[in-house]
């Protein structure tokens, strides 16, 4: 549809998304006064919404796959806060998506948060702390599921 065109088009002029970068579907969200950087081969889907407040950074590497319905946020209000008498000082950070990660539909990433690269966020997931390389994470609160198997190349047979 032209008019995502455009509207993505404004996104890439805005922030530093790649040329490669891809946006799969419709409204997909990109906002705010801090930095988003979305890295080469990679694509967000549908409905998803990445927020970079004012200081903060949003970096999605290389590669990576980011499923529909997704929230990436770099700031949040304190959970303790009363919010019938005051308003809290927000919890902002950076958030990363190392490279080739995978991060499932239906996922919140807060902020602070680091996904390490090859790492796979299992789908409905809240992120609320770091995910280090090479692992399968999943769940509410996300938790580590298992390290990801070494992928051996296929071997050719030979026939005597």
């Amino acid at each position: 549809m032209l008019y995502w065109r455009i509207i993505y088009h404004s996104y890439r002029a805005t922030y530093s998304v790649s040329p490669t970068f891809r946006f799969n579907g419709p409204w997909i969200e990109l906002y705010g006064d801090g930095s988003i950087e979305c890295g080469d081969e990679s694509y967000i889907g549908s409905l998803s919404t990445v927020q970079a407040c004012a200081g903060r950074t949003v970096r999605v590497g290389r590669r990576c796959r980011i499923a529909h319905n997704v929230r990436i946020y770099t700031q949040t209000s304190p959970s303790d806060t009363d919010f019938r008498i005051e308003e809290g000082i927000p919890v902002t950070g950076n958030v990363e998506i190392g490279d080739g990660a995978w991060i499932g539909a239906n996922v919140f990433i807060g902020p602070g948060v680091s996904v390490g690269a090859n790492s796979v966020v299992g789908a409905n997931s809240v992120i609320t702390r770091d995910i280090p390389a090479g692992e399968i994470w999943g769940g509410v609160p996300a938790r580590p599921i298992r390290a990801k198997q070494a992928r051996r190349p296929p071997t050719e047979s030979v026939e005597s």
